[in-house]
């Protein structure tokens, strides 16, 4: 979870300078940038979103185990391995979309030394 907060405070801070850079610049190739930004922002809250379920759903699972109900407790924590796994292949998606987003501008430097 820290490191999902961490993507999602990480992805705020560039959003916020690309803004400012935007409404002094006027550039649309920011806009794009920042529609890519939005998009990875929603699947990090999504995976947050995610994460945090599958954990209550873990401590639901220890406490049925608790109070010796084995079964409900078996079922509350396959459930939440499928979400967490779900968490963590939106978590794959989103650091696909960063690498695709910095090859690009790394293309752009390339362009631009030409």
């Amino acid at each position: 979870m820290l490191a999902y907060t961490n993507r999602f405070l990480g992805l705020a801070n560039v959003v916020r300078s690309l803004h400012a850079t935007w409404r002094t610049s006027g550039d649309p190739a920011l806009v794009a940038q920042i529609d890519n930004l939005r998009r990875r922002i929603g699947i990090i809250k999504r995976m947050q979103t995610l994460g945090v379920l599958s954990m209550m759903v873990c401590t639901i699972s220890m406490a049925l185990l608790f109070f010796g109900n084995q079964m409900g407790g078996q079922i509350a924590f396959a459930f939440s391995l499928v979400v967490m796994i779900a968490s963590l292949g939106l978590s794959l998606w989103e650091i696909q979309m960063s690498g695709t987003a910095l090859d690009l501008q790394l293309r752009d430097v390339e362009r631009g030394e030409r």
